[in-house]
């Protein structure tokens, strides 16, 4: 049996993303926004939001319970500040947020009684098809 931690990332999420066109909507104003203090400028990538949406729910998949803030974390990065020493932020909380609310109403994420944010039966079924669907494909588990 596979399951969502056998394939690689990129394309689970590659996957994942387009069918989550159809389930999410990217807000209004998410396209004039930067996702991190770290970051230059708004992503330039059309579909960013349902890439984002799709890494957060393998993230819950995989490392849950989760809650906003470890995946402020993980999003996060290295700001530039010019002479002086790189210094880690976190991402902005409000994509991760919304997101995970998305997610929430679709049915494939849930709070958790402890916090966080836990991968429901339906999600994690969803993420199975979808990653069994990959490894029949060529996915490189290195298991013939």
């Amino acid at each position: 049996m596979v399951s969502a931690r056998d394939v690689p990332a990129d394309v689970l999420i590659e996957k994942v993303k387009e069918d989550l066109k159809g389930k999410i909507q990217m807000p209004d104003w998410a396209k004039f926004v930067k996702t991190s203090p770290d970051r230059e400028r708004p992503p330039q990538q059309e579909d960013w939001w349902w890439i984002r949406a799709a890494s957060v729910l393998r993230k819950v998949y995989v490392d849950g319970p989760v809650g906003v803030n470890r995946l402020r974390t993980w999003y996060g990065g290295k700001k530039d500040r010019g002479a002086r020493p790189e210094k880690k932020y976190r991402s902005g909380g409000k994509i991760i947020r919304k997101i995970l609310q998305q997610l929430e109403e679709a049915g494939l994420v849930k709070k958790a009684e402890n916090g966080g944010r836990i991968i429901t039966p339906e999600g994690q079924k969803y993420l199975d098809g979808i990653a069994k669907k990959v490894g029949n494909g060529g996915g490189k588990s290195g298991k013939k």
